[in-house]
């Protein structure tokens, strides 16, 4: 069987489908005519043979309760995808299975952590992280992030470190590769991060899921960078983002440490979740058994994506920047040389350019004269809006 869905110019009409990127514009107070490049799924149809395997499964006709069990092939798909592209070796009973990452990180904090207890994290970052530390009743700190002279984002590792001491921090939620940013964090970076928090008893509840999408270097592992890390760490991956199947709600994560997957799982447990979809985990399956193909093609296409909207930013575009992206499709544009204010810039983004991006303030206070654009769509899209925040600032 050949692939057949690699035609990444293919403009597909998403409207009227239940969309939440196209769909819900109105419901959100946003124009119901603008172009959406917010929320980080892809414009593009995953591999054909995820598509075989759900046709395969629909006309079945029974979609009754589902599970995986032991030598089914499911958690072989996906290790073998770890060992194929990561060079990570998982072990069966570390794994846990969730409906999402989001999903996972609201268990480990209620896990791991007790009302009132503080959680860091990096700032800007994924916005729900922080909304999902403050909706179970837990404080939020944050060690922001900081940015050279070449736009590059870096930890401050000092402030990390004090900041975790005097607020008696109990679990930090990494975001691996960085969304907003696109950093790609090098393993020495990890390295230091891990031992600040091995120091001080933090768990480590690492976001992986942007993993399959790295420009520069290579996406590290964070629980790999040292013998000692897997046993105070989360690992969370999922075929989402890598193969745009957000819809079907499956994750998966790994945790060495028996005692932190009891109690992660007991919370789980506590929650109702139990079958994972059907649906999921057959797309899961066929993906990362048969998406390679599929997968290489769309990295060549991303990665042409943003190498055009680089160059078409430093031309045309003065008064804003993208940070250099190692990693993620999601671009981070600082508006700050246009001099406009956060009203002002939102005002021309929406009400000018007719665009539904995500707002640089969602991601925390240092996120203020940012935009972050989703670049996982054909290049006509990508240009369309680019075009339209041109003819907005003229």
């Amino acid at each position: 069987m050949a692939e057949r869905n690699l035609n990444f110019d293919l403009l597909i009409n998403r409207r009227n489908t239940r969309c939440l990127k196209y769909d819900f514009a109105a419901e959100r107070g946003y124009p119901e005519d603008v172009l959406p490049l917010w929320v980080a799924d892809m414009d593009f149809r995953t591999t054909s043979y995820v598509e075989d395997a759900l046709n395969g499964l629909t006309r079945h006709g029974i979609y009754g309760y589902s599970n995986t069990k032991s030598g089914d092939g499911f958690f072989e798909a996906v290790a073998g995808w770890m060992k194929r592209h990561h060079h990570f070796d998982v072990q069966e009973d570390w794994w846990v299975k969730t409906p999402g990452v989001c999903f996972a990180i609201a268990a480990a904090i209620r896990a791991f952590t007790r009302p009132g207890n503080r959680v860091i994290i990096q700032q800007p970052v994924y916005y729900p992280f922080s909304g999902l530390i403050l909706k179970n009743g837990r404080k939020m700190i944050s060690s922001d992030l900081k940015r050279d002279a070449d736009g590059r984002y870096g930890i401050d590792f000092e402030d990390f470190e004090r900041k975790i001491a005097e607020n008696g921090v109990k679990l930090f939620i990494l975001c691996n590769p960085h969304n907003p940013v696109g950093r790609a964090w090098t393993e020495a970076e990890l390295m230091k991060l891990g031992r600040i928090c091995r120091a001080h008893h933090v768990i480590v509840f690492s976001d992986e899921i942007h993993f399959d999408f790295v420009w520069k270097g290579e996406h590290r592992i964070f629980q790999e960078q040292d013998p000692s890390f897997p046993d105070f760490t989360v690992t969370a991956t999922s075929p989402s983002k890598t193969f745009n199947l957000a819809g079907l709600q499956q994750s998966n994560l790994f945790i060495p440490n028996q005692a932190l997957r009891t109690a992660f799982q007991e919370v789980i447990d506590e929650s109702g979740y139990d079958e994972p979809n059907i649906f999921g985990l057959a797309a899961a399956q066929a993906a990362y058994e048969n998406g390679d193909e599929w997968y290489q093609a769309l990295m060549a296409y991303l990665e042409e994506n943003i190498r055009f909207a680089d160059a078409y930013i430093r031309e045309k575009l003065p008064g804003i920047s993208m940070c250099p992206p190692e990693a993620t499709y999601l671009l981070w544009l600082d508006f700050s040389g246009t001099g406009l204010g956060p009203k002002e810039l939102d005002d021309l983004i929406v009400q000018k350019a007719g665009l539904w991006l995500d707002r640089g303030s969602m991601f925390g206070k240092s996120g203020e004269g940012f935009q972050r654009i989703n670049a996982a769509c054909p290049r006509s899209v990508l240009t369309e809006a680019l075009e339209r925040i041109k003819n907005a600032i003229d």
